[in-house]
């Protein structure tokens, strides 16, 4: 398998369509459009077509081979994501810029509150932002972006497929007057692939906007057979998810926002004997913002504003605890000559007691010519521990309330190719130096899993892409991450969660609109983690617009490839769903 990689850098095909030059607001103090960002950032469009041919939002994530995506089930029932090497909870996850992190645990930080037809875009940064965003964001940033109706629409959708898979989902937008209002709803439910793998997600959303304006509502409910999922044990698990969050712009330069969250888990460690272990968690999170940028002349912004935030938490095993902090930024954005650009920024976060975290960041940009760009940038990042690092214990595993933050600096470089609209390439380097990372370790097979600070972690490595428009309907792209991972000498102790990242990774796929009204696109995704196999995982989806109807087929898994993304949990086989998707638009 490791041959595989080499020849993945020819250029095969990509399922993802390729973005006009468009606004980003992720990793940025401003929205800027997306070739001028000086940061590592990429933005994924999902229109009509792209949501027929995929099943969740993790089948985009999927993509990019800078990102690992770690599920525990199956679309992404339970998933972890790293960035560039970073443990799962080292990745920001934001809806429409606010924060969803979970403080009880990384594990649910992707416990997306709202439907994905409710989801029109997604963009990612790639390294350090925690000068922007505080805690959390040592890997990166995944930054979820709701749709804006611009037409009134009614969609349905109905699915059936392996493991007694049975999905449906609908969703209902208005457009009157410059007021929009968006109403989705979806279930996904399986009776699994295997004995304690069953599960079931049911979500609901309202998005309202007007006159600047934005509130947004939404509920999740799972429940999922956790077999495995925490050790040797047939467990169950619920978890359920309350959010609310409204934006309000005052003018074109400012913004002010409040959001509420409210998580809950429910943790059976013994599905068939409930009595023995079970953990009830509820955690509630508020956040206030202001957000400012004032253009003091021509190509020269800077950017300001401050944050509040309070989480507690109430849990049978992890007890009760609460955190207040707040936090202040600044940046300056300068531009000169339609070719340089740099960026200087920092952010201060003060929690009660008095600990401080100071973040950081620089970045630059230059235009060589009018078809090739370099950047770079420096940045520091920190992570606060989660309350299960301090406090969880079960007869697995132990937490430890004397963990230290992890912090850690970022560094990346690029160079960048377009090659007249047809071709675009890109080469870049980083690297990440982190100091008091954390993670569960153990002296043998027999002993507990205890929470441990290392004092160094380093991750450097390499990306490349190529995306090639083949025909006028048709994309080709590849993309290829190699990275190398070193610690401390653990001495004969086993890592849990920290060394599990693919020491190379490759995507390729295919995406085209075929004649007849057909749809498809294809991924192909190879892995190979540290101190593990290679594997190789082949997708497929195919749809028909007829009309208001699309029947379509998704095909995953088609080589039936046994793999695991977390160690110890299987992952299903080769898996056929289909169904019929219709749409009315006025």
């Amino acid at each position: 398998m490791r041959f595989l990689f080499p020849l993945l850098l020819c250029p095969l095909v990509f399922s993802q369509t390729p973005q006009k030059d468009s606004i980003v607001v992720t990793g940025v103090y401003e929205p800027i459009p997306l070739q001028e960002a000086d940061r590592d950032v990429t933005a994924i469009q999902i229109d009509g077509i792209q949501r027929i041919l995929s099943n969740t939002l993790f089948d985009f994530l999927r993509l990019d081979s800078s990102l690992d995506v770690q599920s525990r089930g199956v679309n992404g029932i339970q998933t972890d994501i790293s960035i560039r090497g970073g443990n799962f909870g080292q990745t920001l996850v934001l809806l429409d810029g606010i924060r969803l992190n979970d403080a009880q645990t990384g594990h649910f930080d992707l416990d997306i509150p709202i439907p994905p037809d409710a989801v029109g875009r997604l963009e990612i940064l790639k390294g350090a932002g925690s000068a922007i965003y505080g805690s959390d964001a040592v890997g990166g940033v995944i930054n979820i972006l709701t749709a804006t109706p611009e037409s009134t629409e009614l969609h349905l959708r109905t699915a059936a497929g392996s493991f007694g898979t049975n999905q449906e989902s609908a969703s209902l937008a208005t457009h009157w007057r410059g007021a929009t209002e968006q109403l989705s709803f979806s279930r996904d439910f399986s009776t699994g692939f295997m004995d304690d793998r069953d599960y079931r997600n049911l979500s609901f959303a309202s998005i309202t906007r007007l006159s600047g304006t934005e509130v947004t509502l939404a509920y999740d409910d799972k429940p999922y057979g956790a077999d495995q999922f925490y050790g040797p044990y047939n467990s169950w698990e619920r978890t359920k998810s309350w959010f609310a969050a409204i934006r309000q712009k005052l003018g074109k330069d400012t913004e002010v926002s409040f959001a509420f969250r409210r998580h809950t888990d429910l943790f059976v460690l013994l599905r068939d004997n409930p009595q023995v272990y079970t953990n009830r968690h509820a955690l509630e999170g508020y956040q206030a913002a202001l957000r400012r940028h004032t253009e003091l002349r021509k190509n020269l912004t800077i950017s300001y504003g401050g944050e509040a935030f309070r989480d507690q938490i109430e849990s049978n095993n992890l007890g009760d605890h609460q955190r207040n902090y707040g936090a202040a930024y600044a940046a300056i954005d300068m531009r000169a000559l339609n070719r340089y650009s740099f960026t200087l920024g920092a952010r201060e976060e003060i929690y009660r007691g008095g600990a401080r975290q100071f973040n950081p960041t620089a970045a630059v940009g230059a235009w060589l010519s009018s078809r090739w760009r370099v950047r770079a940038s420096a940045s520091r990042a920190f992570r606060l521990p989660s309350y299960t690092d301090l406090y969880y214990h079960d007869p697995a595993n132990l937490g430890s309330p004397y963990l230290k933050p992890e912090t850690a600096w970022g560094y990346d470089g690029a160079v960048e190719w377009n090659g007249g609209g047809r071709v675009k390439a890109q080469f870049g380097v980083f690297a990440t130096r982190e100091r008091n990372g954390i993670d569960f370790v153990r002296t043998s097979e027999d002993a507990l899993w205890r929470a441990t600070n290392f004092d160094r972690v380093n991750f450097t490595g390499a990306d490349a892409s190529v995306t090639i428009r083949a025909a006028e309907k048709q994309w080709i792209d590849v993309r290829y991450t190699a990275q190398h991972g070193a610690q401390d000498a653990l001495g004969g102790i086993e890592s849990k969660y920290v060394f599990n990242y693919p020491v190379q990774s490759a995507t390729v796929g295919w995406n085209a609109v075929l004649p007849k009204g057909f749809v498809a696109r294809t991924r192909l995704g190879v892995f190979d983690r540290f101190a593990r196999d290679a594997y190789g995982l082949w997708d497929f989806y195919v749809a028909d617009r007829v009309g208001r109807w699309s029947p379509f087929v998704q095909l995953t898994n088609i080589t039936a490839t046994t793999y695991q993304e977390v160690p110890g949990v299987a992952m299903p086989g080769r898996a056929v769903v289909g169904g019929v998707d219709w749409k009315f638009t006025r």
